[in-house]
């Protein structure tokens, strides 16, 4: 709030200063104006000095005003006009009663009746009005945004609009809406080249260089999709009162979201133009990839599980191993036979089954190991393993190129959202071991995966 206030603060010392310098600029007309005038005066009179002295403070105090003042305010405006950007977009309805204010028009300069001069004064009267009172209904209104922290792709959201009413005039057919498309296309334009004979490709020698231009086409970069693409309507927002809209949210991919700036829109009060005003706002949201359950996961889920399982020691009920006896274990899990067998104490392992611990590996493949529907799916498989064992409360570590620390299951989702093919292979060639049971989800092939990690790993391959 203290930022705020103070940027509040210095904004309204700077209209103060434009304000003065307004004040100052036609003061120092005025007193050109007089000069002129004063110059005519003399010179009707006959005295040369008089009217030249005159002439020339008059031609100064324009110079100086022109010079220190007029710059100034139009910069000004022109940082307005930034700040407070207005579009402008004429309905079906405001086009319809400009065709009929310009018909009337043109009947009352062919008849000269009085009559139809008054009527269309008065439309066009109206048409003033609509745009004075839509200008005063989007200012002064301030707009926030609600987002849910956690987002997967896929999923449907509840977020919210928040309009508050700064002034004590109520407003009326508010709407939110996201910023006008303003997408450049494809474009074509001339570009300095250079002209070789014989070319390039042909691999010879170059014998003719000279400059030349190309004709090129540039394509404009991909922007940030935005976060919400739908409008909030609030009918009636009295003066001083805050009030919210529900924001429906569904993000068809993972990534980045941004949303940057929103426009405060209305018709009233005549709906003959939708006015908007742009306001800044800046909203980053991060969408985790989709962790539903797909068949996929059906499918090798049961196979993973059994794994898991079976690879872990505790006091579970199926037989891991048996093996000698150490200090630490209880005498109720001593095998008799295979001690009468071996003529040394045995003990029995048992599966464990409350206290399961396992890797999850991501080996994130090389640029053109995978093309971008199956580089999808491998990103999605991992996440949705990763979320159905944290959610089975199985402790969980993660691991993936440039993934560092020890991160939890929301920054391997995290890292997840923002992957892009890998620059570097042979990640699972510098895997260490941790101890745990891994699961991989990689596009090496199977002759290339170290044989120390098929012992104590399921791999899931995303080319298959």
């Amino acid at each position: 709030m203290s930022l705020r206030h103070e940027f509040g603060e210095a904004l309204r010392g700077v209209e103060r200063g434009a304000w003065v310098r307004f004040f100052v600029a036609i003061f120092g007309l005025a007193l050109a104006f007089a000069s002129a005038l004063l110059s005519t005066a003399s010179r009707e009179a006959g005295d040369a000095l008089a009217t030249a002295v005159f002439a020339s403070s008059a031609l100064l105090l324009a110079g100086v005003v022109a010079v220190s003042t007029v710059p100034y305010l139009a910069r000004r405006v022109v940082a307005r006009r930034v700040r407070d950007a207005l579009s402008y977009e004429v309905t079906r309805e405001g086009l319809i009663y400009l065709t009929l204010t310009l018909l009337i028009a043109i009947a009352a300069l062919n008849t000269g009746n009085n009559l139809l001069f008054i009527v269309v004064a008065a439309m066009l009267g109206a048409v003033l009005v609509s745009g004075i009172v839509s200008a005063v209904m989007i200012n002064g209104l301030e707009v926030g945004i609600h987002l849910p922290h956690h987002v997967f792709a896929g999923q449907t959201y509840a977020g919210a609009v928040l309009l508050h009413n700064r002034r004590w005039l109520p407003v009326f057919s508010i709407s939110v809406v996201p910023p006008l498309d303003k997408a450049e296309r494809a474009s074509w334009h001339w570009q300095r080249s250079e002209f070789v004979y014989p070319p390039p490709r042909t691999g010879r020698k170059a014998i003719i260089r000279w400059p030349d231009l190309a004709f090129v086409k540039s394509t404009p970069e991909a922007q940030t999709p935005p976060v919400f693409v739908q409008g909030v309507y609030f009918p009636f927002l009295p003066g001083g009162y805050r009030q919210s809209a529900e924001l429906t949210l569904r993000f068809p991919r993972r990534g980045l979201y941004a949303q940057r700036g929103v426009g405060i829109s209305t018709r009233f009060p005549f709906s003959f133009l939708t006015k908007t005003r742009l306001v800044s706002l800046e909203h980053e949201m991060l969408v985790f990839p989709s962790v539903e359950a797909t068949d996929e996961l059906f499918e090798v889920l049961p196979m993973i599980t059994g794994e898991l399982e079976t690879n872990q020691r505790g006091r579970g009920s199926d037989l891991y191993r048996i093996r000698d006896y150490e200090p630490e274990d209880s005498a109720r899990h001593v095998d008799w036979k295979a001690t009468a067998k071996s003529a040394v104490l045995k003990v029995r392992e048992y599966t464990r089954e409350d206290e399961r611990r396992a890797r999850i590996v991501f080996d994130n493949p090389a640029h053109g190991a995978l093309d971008a529907p199956h580089y999808e799916r491998a990103i999605n498989l991992a996440a949705s393993i990763a979320w159905h064992f944290f959610q089975e409360n199985t402790e969980l570590t993660f691991a993936a190129p440039s993934l560092a620390g020890e991160p939890d299951v929301y920054d391997f989702l995290e890292f997840l959202a923002l992957a892009v093919p890998s620059p570097e292979a042979g990640y699972l060639a510098t895997l260490a071991d941790s101890g745990q049971y891994n699961i991989i989800i990689t596009a090496c092939p199977r002759g290339q995966i170290p044989t120390a990690l098929w012992q104590s790993s399921y791999v899931l391959f995303a080319q298959e």
